[in-house]
């Protein structure tokens, strides 16, 4: 039972469609769960580095080079086995969300970080003149001006994740990937190798390029938006110019 033509190979596919399906709703699962913990953290993240605290700042920013600056399969190795070894038996999916959010969580930060800075210093200036603190600046006039900048790119990341779960496997998860291993070296499955890896492709791909495709779409209608108002703004610069001089 061999070759990517095997009527075989993909009948024995269809027939254990049931484990593919398995390993996709844990994939799902761990996905999800870390998505949350990532938005936790990104949102926590980006408010420090953009608050007026050093401390915080340098804490930010401690945690973001760290984390980016080492594999995410490293990480996932030393979680799973540190907690191993100190007696704190999680399992493999919650190993693997806390160590895909961890990871994600500081992409997410410097997705609020930037979504933040991009808001023009005048709102920050004009919101304290008013007398906001901190947390009603932010709530009131900055987030709602910088959550269509950082959706995209946070889809983005929710691709990334989705995608990172196969790293799962290095530790013995029951992702999809996993499943699909366990599937080609099965003793009664064994051997329906291509059939098999292209159903998994097929599978992240499924998931994977209707999201892509809507970040593609938001931000190129960001950009758009954007370049609509840029002209406005110009023209009305021009006309208060124009009667200035006057």
């Amino acid at each position: 039972m061999s070759g990517l033509f095997s009527l075989e190979s993909w009948s024995t596919v269809w027939t254990h469609r049931e484990s593919f399906l398995l390993g996709l709703g844990n994939t799902l699962q761990t996905a999800v769960c870390a998505l949350a913990l990532a938005f936790i953290i990104g949102a926590a993240l980006g408010l420090m580095s953009t608050s007026g605290s050093k401390l915080l700042r340098i804490i930010a920013r401690i945690y973001v080079e760290f984390v980016q600056n080492t594999p995410l399969l490293l990480q996932l190795c030393f979680l799973y086995y540190a907690l191993a070894f100190a007696g704190v038996s999680l399992g493999v999916i919650r190993t693997g969300i806390i160590a895909l959010g961890v990871y994600t969580g500081a992409y997410m930060g410097e997705v609020v970080r930037a979504a933040i800075e991009s808001v023009p210093k005048g709102q920050f200036e004009a919101a304290q003149a008013q007398g906001f603190n901190y947390l009603q600046r932010m709530g009131y006039i900055i987030l709602p001006q910088s959550i269509p900048v950082m959706l995209p790119p946070m889809v983005n990341q929710v691709v990334n994740l989705f995608k990172n779960t196969s790293c799962l496997y290095i530790v013995g998860g029951a992702d999809l990937i996993s499943v699909t291993y366990s599937f080609v070296t099965g003793a009664s499955t064994g051997g329906a190798y291509a059939p098999a890896y292209i159903v998994c492709g097929l599978i992240f791909f499924v998931v994977c390029f209707p999201l892509s495709t809507l970040a593609a779409r938001w931000e190129a209608s960001l950009k758009e938006r954007k370049g609509r108002v840029n002209p406005g703004l110009k023209t009305a610069a021009k006309k208060v110019e124009l009667k200035e001089a006057a």
